[in-house]
């Protein structure tokens, strides 16, 4: 008996180890499994990445953790329809230390502070609180969890894209303001030098590279092809953020998530295009946004590539594409850049000849109205526009023009603008009255001034002696490296300028 009792222990001894040995085997195949997919190690012996709570509810709680997670899943979600989103912020929390690698996770818990929390507070700055710790979360611990999930990436780009970047929240203008001094701090001018942050030569640079990889999870070199074939970026803009963050997330994504990627990118560009370049208004230490319209080349080739990886969704695409170009030209022929104008002009008649010019008009058809009046009946349609962004683009059109028949001399032909200006000002902020918060435009005056200081700025492509002249007739001193002082300086002898501050619309 105990000769058998010897080799039954042998024998278990035996089975025993080979049980061990096809476990470490797994384990380790596990492992590549997971390094393959992006799952992070809990047990990173590399940086200390993972935090103390997050090791110790992996080892104390073990296969327990599962349970955990789905009984506080369940509270979560009633949670959300009784409409308590502060207590659901904890549970979230804790379902993020049981659940790090699932990325449904984390989108929900940021889509529920960007969107649900933010809205109870009145103040502003409270709601920026609570959308900035959203994409913080997603973009430094979700991805860091989970770096090939692209339901994070699309979360992230569309916190930036809809929530920071449209105007369907009251506080859109400080939430936009307040991105814009954030990435001030590390990118002062908005665009960088990416040869120097290639490859740092200074200290500086070096500095600078290690600030975007820390405070705003950016790539240099990923930037850097982003601009390339999307931009040129203004970098403290959110549709900048959204593009970056769609971009890296097409590289992963499949299926439903391309689609989704693919509209953040080309409805990013679209608005990048009405309103991406950021101007620092010198004469009241306050932002405007104008349109960027250098990257129209590649907004348009963005709407031509997504039309050929989204054959399913080409129509859809081909109508959003017909509108742009059609404001495209409208806002290049308004703001005097009428050779490109008149390029995309001749493009949208070519690739839509089927499709009136104006919706609705049939007279309008390819190839029997011209491009002035093409413009021009635009102007007359946009007068009765409610929407911010088109009708400050008409505005800065309209004093662009202005500025340049009045330094040409011809008077008539400027005042003409400017009543214009006055006149579809006067309109929109009728047609809007109540609504000043959300979609309210900035004061004529502010419009005027901006436009102004482009136009004599060193960046304009108004030739000198046209600059002088219409410093001359605006009653200016001589350039000098300061500011243009936007009142009436002694010996002037007319009041072109003179816009009331406060008070009702001007008339």
């Amino acid at each position: 008996m105990s000769f058998y009792r010897r080799y039954y222990r042998v024998i278990l001894c035996a089975v025993a180890g080979l049980c061990l040995t096809c476990v470490a085997m797994m384990e380790s195949r596990l492992w590549v499994a997971r390094n393959e997919l992006g799952i992070l190690r809990r047990d990173d012996p590399f940086g200390n990445k993972v935090p103390p709570v997050l090791q110790f509810t992996t080892v104390a709680l073990g296969g327990f953790r599962g349970l955990i997670a789905n009984a506080l899943w369940v509270r979560a979600v009633d949670l959300q329809d009784d409409g308590k989103y502060f207590e659901m912020v904890q549970l979230s929390d804790w379902i993020t230390k049981l659940q790090p690698n699932i990325g449904m996770v984390w989108v929900h818990l940021g889509w529920n502070m960007a969107y649900n929390i933010s809205i109870k507070f009145q103040n502003f700055r409270d709601r920026w609180l609570w959308v900035s710790r959203a994409f913080e979360l997603l973009r430094d611990e979700g991805l860091r969890y989970n770096p090939k999930d692209p339901l994070i990436y699309r979360e992230l780009a569309w916190i930036f894209q809809h929530k920071i970047g449209q105007n369907m929240d009251d506080a859109h203008l400080y939430f936009k303001e307040a991105l814009a001094e954030q990435v001030s701090q590390v990118i002062p001018q908005g665009r960088p030098d990416y040869a120097a942050l290639l490859e740092p030569k200074t200290p500086a640079a070096s500095n600078q590279v290690h600030q975007l990889r820390q405070r705003l999870r950016f790539d240099p070199r990923t930037m850097k092809a982003v601009d390339d074939r999307y931009g040129p970026f203004d970098w403290r803009l959110p549709e900048a953020h959204a593009i970056y963050w769609a971009t890296l997330g097409l590289e992963l994504a499949r299926d439903e998530e391309l689609i989704r990627l693919r509209r953040v990118i080309y409805q990013s560009m679209q608005m990048g295009f009405y309103r991406g370049r950021l101007i620092e208004v010198k004469f009241g230490k306050a932002f405007v946004f104008g349109p960027n319209l250098d990257i129209m080349d590649h907004a348009n080739q963005a709407y031509e590539d997504m039309m050929k990886q989204d054959p399913e969704q080409r129509d859809h695409i081909k109508t959003a594409h017909r509108n742009f170009l059609r404001d495209a030209v409208y806002f290049l022929y308004t703001r005097n850049r009428t050779a490109e104008a008149a390029k995309w002009f001749k493009f949208m008649c070519e690739k839509y000849a089927d499709q009136p010019l104006l919706t609705g008009r049939p007279e309008t058809m390819p190839g029997k109205v011209s491009l002035d009046d093409y413009c021009l009946d635009r102007v007359a349609e946009d007068a009765g526009e409610t929407s911010m962004d088109r009708t400050k683009l008409l505005l800065e059109g309209m004093f662009v023009n202005f500025f340049n028949n009045l330094a040409m001399g011809v008077t008539d032909q400027a005042v003409n603008y400017e009543l214009l200006a006055r006149k579809i000002w006067t309109r929109y902020a009728e047609r809007t009255k109540g609504n000043e918060v959300r979609i309210g435009l900035p004061p004529l005056e502010m419009i005027k001034r901006q436009v102004l200081d482009e136009r004599l700025g060193p960046q304009s492509d108004m030739p000198a002696e046209l600059k002088a002249q219409l410093r001359t007739e605006l009653g200016l001193p001589a350039a000098t490296n300061a500011p243009p002082v936007m009142t009436n300086s002694p010996g002037a002898t007319t009041n072109i300028l003179e816009v009331p501050k406060t008070g009702p619309a001007p008339k």
